[in-house]
């Protein structure tokens, strides 16, 4: 239990102590009260004065202490003396049969168990019934049967409702626990799954862009180097140079980005500017001519984004696979969907559909984020077709 809950059950346990004083002396104070009103005062009345004494003493001796706490031994002893304080009373003054409406509760607070409540309560009742048989003799069987009999049956029925609430109430804490164990542990998948979540889109935000950046950087300086081979093309060969000092500041950009935000890179701008700057360094990269067409309205950052970085994988697969000469990447809006598609004159999709890397699979995990979809197939006359549809309401990050 933590330390707000305790503090809570001490000053619940604290505040049903004050109440239980409150009530014992009261009860015990109107049969005095009572007994008082039939002067003059004799042996029986001082004998109910001190058996009345005596009754509130062992509440503030003993039983005050166990209300709230764990049953123990004692209490069977304690609510033995209730039963015999209420023999007393009752034989000396029949009003103290008022003492029931606090002894009966009180019982069933201390017992450890129902059986052990009810045989209380039985205990109560034969000490009223036997107070009425020792005050009025055999006159007195009738009446302490009636007044046992009807106490007995109102305490067992309130008696048994309070149990059965309290038995209630345990079960929905048992519950509450059990549900707040289990929302921790879905907590804990839920930021599992997040984390793994988040490392495969940082993969493909790498793929998507350093790695881009980096094969190509590669292929440049394969070909510086073979410029540089037999007779030296040194021209070719700076203009290489400098394409690689272009590629890498572009990379170096995107890895900050990438590391500061996690947020795209190349993206300030439109999307069509994005793919034309796109186009371009490609080009100079290749060799393989690149034409951008973007109609219809904006598309939203997202949704921006996520078409930019399926455009540097549809150009990934021209470098790596196609042996193209020429390829043209055009967006537009039909209906509620945008759609972008990457064609080259290449040597068709076969070689890029087969190989590994996050390239096509990545490009479709990212799309199922958004509700869009992806195919990969030949062209009417030749080469590869990408295709990406994804719906205009999306409103993701990529």
């Amino acid at each position: 239990m933590s330390d707000g809950w305790k503090v809570v059950a001490d000053d619940a346990r604290r505040v049903s102590r004050i109440w239980w004083d409150l009530a014992l002396t009261g009860v015990a104070l109107i049969v005095a009260g009572i007994a008082a009103l039939d002067p003059p005062y004799g042996t029986r009345e001082y004998a109910l004065a001190a058996v009345l004494a005596g009754f509130v003493a062992a509440w503030f001796v003993y039983g005050r202490s166990r209300v709230g706490a764990a049953p123990g031994r004692g209490d069977v002893v304690y609510t033995v003396i209730l039963i015999a304080f209420v023999l007393a009373a009752v034989s000396l003054e029949p009003a103290a049969a008022t003492l029931q409406t606090v002894v009966y509760p009180l019982v069933w607070v201390l017992a450890d168990s129902m059986r052990g409540a009810i045989m209380g309560n039985v205990g109560v009742a034969l000490a009223v019934v036997a107070g009425y048989i020792v005050r009025f003799g055999v006159d007195g069987v009738v009446s302490g049967l009636a007044v046992g009999a009807l106490s007995i049956t109102f305490s067992f029925a309130m008696g048994l409702w309070i149990t059965r609430i309290g038995e209630f109430g345990e079960e929905r804490a048992r519950l509450l626990e059990e549900l707040q164990a289990a929302q921790g542990e879905l907590a804990v998948l839920h930021r599992e799954a997040g984390v793994t979540s988040e490392r495969a889109r940082l993969a493909r935000e790498i793929h998507d862009t350093i790695a881009q950046s980096l094969t190509g950087l590669v292929m440049v300086a394969q070909r510086t180097a073979t410029r540089l081979d037999g007779e030296a093309d040194v021209a070719g060969a700076r203009s290489d140079i400098d394409l690689i000092e272009t590629m890498a500041r572009d990379a170096l950009t995107e890895a900050r980005g990438l590391v500061a935000t996690l947020t795209p890179v190349g993206v300030d701008s439109t999307l069509a500017e994005a793919l034309e700057r796109l186009a371009r360094s490609f080009e100079r990269e290749t060799g393989v001519r690149v034409e951008t067409d973007v109609t219809g309205d904006a598309l939203g950052r997202e949704l921006e984004v996520v078409f930019l970085r399926c455009a540097q994988e549809g150009l990934a697969n021209v470098r790596k696979h196609a042996r193209a000469t020429s390829a043209r990447i055009a967006v537009e809006v039909t209906g509620d969907d945008a759609r972008l598609t990457v064609v080259d004159d290449g040597v068709g999709p076969g070689a890029a559909v087969s190989g590994g890397g996050f390239g096509l699979a990545g490009m479709a995990d990212r799309l199922e984020l958004v509700g869009g979809r992806v195919s990969f197939a030949s062209g009417p006359s030749g080469g590869a077709t990408l295709t990406v549809v994804a719906p205009l309401s999306t409103r993701m990050d990529a």
